[in-house]
């Protein structure tokens, strides 16, 4: 479910794919109508189009891969370890979480607070079950109770 979700590219990155696809389809078009005295010029401008298109879905990939590789966006390390602010951590649902804590080989509660913040983002529960090194079920647990806290319709309180 989850996990092919993780392989499918973001919209612009699809719409760049797209582009260079079809940029193909267009050469082998040209270069089939095109005259045979015309084919050696045409077939050397459409292989320097097709190089470049490959850089370009290289960039792509190379710029996911570095996007997989980027640290954790993490608040300040204080005196008790990372602290988050009370109106970050506003609708954490520590009731549900609860029982995790107590169960052997829990999770540390610094890093169910990181799993929310990246939830609050967003992210996908399997992004952040690997980053975080977390139980799926847990994390899954978080972005279900951040999805419903993002589609609760009061206003933030004034900072």
């Amino acid at each position: 479910m989850t996990t092919f979700r993780l392989l499918l590219p973001r919209p612009r990155e699809a719409a760049v794919l797209a582009a260079v696809l079809g940029l193909l389809v267009l050469e082998e078009i040209a270069l089939g109508l095109a005259e045979e005295e015309d084919r050696p010029v045409i077939g050397g401008v459409l292989i320097g189009v097709s190089c470049s298109g490959l850089l370009v879905v290289g960039a792509v990939l190379l710029g996911r891969w570095l996007d997989a590789r980027r640290p954790l966006p993490l608040p300040p390390p204080g005196p008790n370890g990372r602290e988050y602010s009370a109106r970050a951590l506003e609708g954490f649902p520590m009731e549900a979480v609860r029982p995790l804590l107590l169960a052997e080989q829990a999770p540390q509660l610094g890093q169910l607070y990181s799993a929310w913040m990246l939830a609050r983002t967003g992210r996908p529960a399997p992004w952040i079950a690997r980053r975080l090194g977390l139980p799926l079920a847990a994390v899954q647990l978080l972005v279900d109770a951040a999805r419903a806290h993002a589609d609760d319709p009061r206003p933030l309180p004034e900072a």
